[in-house]
């Protein structure tokens, strides 16, 4: 399924799939069991007005600042959510990390809202705030009763051009910073794989680099590079409002005005398109680290929606990944968990909103007894299935309604819903898109599906990162340290 980047505790980003979904509906308290295998058909009758309720109204300001308002009047509740578009796919070698450690300092204060006095005025007024940061996105939300959104705005509209960035704040948190890249990257070996595996899988994208930082480059980031970065990125015109909930658009629209209309227009960035090269060959790296298990983790190059050529491939490599990773009942768990029992876990994972080239990814761990070889071969054995045979019509069916049903049940989070806009605006992608989903879905073809599978899945644009288990001494790392807001995991 669509991945939807990264989310933290105020800290640390972590890689998001099927884990934010979780996140999203427990932000709102929208947690939803597993579907049934309905078939497409019914599930789409059934929750067609959950797909239909609030369309998205689209405003911009003087400024440039471009603000979208979707109504749910289910519960008397509201979240706001400003998305700058910038990430670590806007970094270059020497400030790696600098967009997430700039997130970090947005909670420092300004002049008018001193160090912790965000957090503080949010909790007062009942709610909850957070931010995350990605390849593509630094983002940032609060949510509120309904009738406390000027709230978020006043805050939110100080910090987009008022950010103190003191030396000594800075100091603080690029310390912060370094630890959570200790514990979280350096310390756990898959996170660690994943990471040497993106350095591996793209040359000229900044995709190579990892959204916390190389360690060096943090050491070295000055306070200096965050007020650039700041300045650079910072501005209205880079900048969107997402606001779902019990709202009324043209009152949001006035209460955005007021607060947010008198932040200063910057002339905007145009950022080179730093596209990855074509691939010429397989990849393959080995990471040698203290680790219970072994892990195994293959991509393939591959379109997203923003970069096909035709978006149909796109939808195809979405529904491919619920053929293989869609449930108790696809074929990686069928076949390599449960049936050959070689795998003790086995997902695929394709971000459809990414806004660059990205990889289709298949990611194992081996079961007692077998190895990283006899794992590699059968996750090879399932792509080379899907190139050579054609899907039947019934598995597809249920896989797209599988596809069709996560969507639908995130649609019951007013979280959920803000963060897919984000999302698409922040890829440069019309949020059009959004209600193309369903129709776009449906219309892949087993053909499609084989088309794109020997298209892409193919050795030449593969890459493949291996974790080879070194003893594991001492014991293991603590938790990653807390830093306010509310967790979402």
């Amino acid at each position: 399924m669509a991945g939807l980047g990264t989310v933290r505790d105020r800290g640390y980003p972590t890689t998001l799939t099927q884990s934010m979904i979780s996140a999203a509906a427990v932000a709102d308290g929208a947690g939803r069991a597993r579907m049934p295998h309905w078939g497409l058909g019914l599930l789409l009758f059934v929750f067609a007005p959950a797909l239909a309720a609030g369309p998205l109204h689209e405003y911009r300001l003087d400024n440039g600042l471009r603000l979208f308002v979707k109504e749910d009047h289910r519960a008397p509740v509201v979240v706001s959510q400003v998305w700058y578009r910038v990430g670590s796919g806007d970094e270059h070698g020497g400030i790696t990390g600098i967009s997430h450690a700039l997130e970090h300092m947005m909670f420092q204060g300004t002049a008018r809202h001193p160090a912790g006095e965000f957090s503080r005025i949010v909790a007062a007024n009942g709610g909850r705030e957070n931010a995350f940061t990605g390849r593509d996105y630094t983002a940032y939300y609060q949510q509120l009763a309904k009738d406390r959104l000027a709230v978020s705005f006043e805050l939110e509209s100080d910090r987009m051009h008022n950010l103190a960035l003191r030396a000594a704040d800075f100091r603080k948190e690029i310390r912060v910073v370094m630890e959570e890249r200790r514990l979280r990257t350096d310390d756990d070996p898959q996170a660690l794989t994943y990471e040497r595996f993106n350095a591996a899988a793209f040359v000229s994208s900044p995709y190579h680099h990892p959204v916390i930082g190389w360690m060096d480059d943090l050491r070295n980031l000055r306070v200096a590079d965050l007020r650039a970065w700041y300045r650079r990125w910072y501005t209205p015109g880079n900048a969107a409002l997402v606001v779902v909930g019990d709202v009324d658009p043209k009152a949001v629209y006035a209460l955005a005005k007021r607060h947010f209309g008198p932040v200063p227009a910057v002339p905007p960035v145009h950022p080179k398109p730093r596209r990855e090269l074509s691939p010429r060959g397989p990849r393959r790296i080995t990471v040698r680290a203290p680790a219970e298990l072994p892990y195994l983790l293959m991509g393939y190059q591959v379109p997203v929606l923003r970069t096909a050529h035709d978006p149909g491939e796109a939808y195809a490599l979405e529904v491919l990944a619920g053929i293989l990773d869609g449930g108790a009942g696809a074929r990686l768990a069928s076949r390599l968990v449960r049936g050959d029992q070689v795998a003790a876990s086995a997902s695929a994972g394709y971000d459809l909103y990414a806004r660059r080239t990205d990889q289709f990814l298949l990611a194992a761990t081996p079961a007692r007894g077998h190895g990283v070889r006899e794992l590699e071969r059968a996750l090879r054995a399932e792509v080379r299935r899907l190139r050579d045979q054609p899907v039947s019509a019934a598995e597809l069916d249920r896989v797209k309604a599988q596809v069709v049903a996560q969507r639908v049940y995130r649609q019951d989070s007013v979280f959920y819903q803000a963060m897919e806009i984000g999302r698409v605006v922040t890829a440069g992608l019309d949020p059009k898109v959004l209600d193309a989903y369903v129709a776009r879905v449906r219309a892949v073809t087993p053909a499609r599906i084989q088309a794109v599978a020997r298209r892409y899945l193919i050795p030449a644009r593969l890459t493949v990162a291996v974790l080879d288990p070194l003893p594991v001494r001492g014991r293991r790392p603590p938790a990653a340290p807390f830093h306010g807001g509310g967790v979402l995991r």
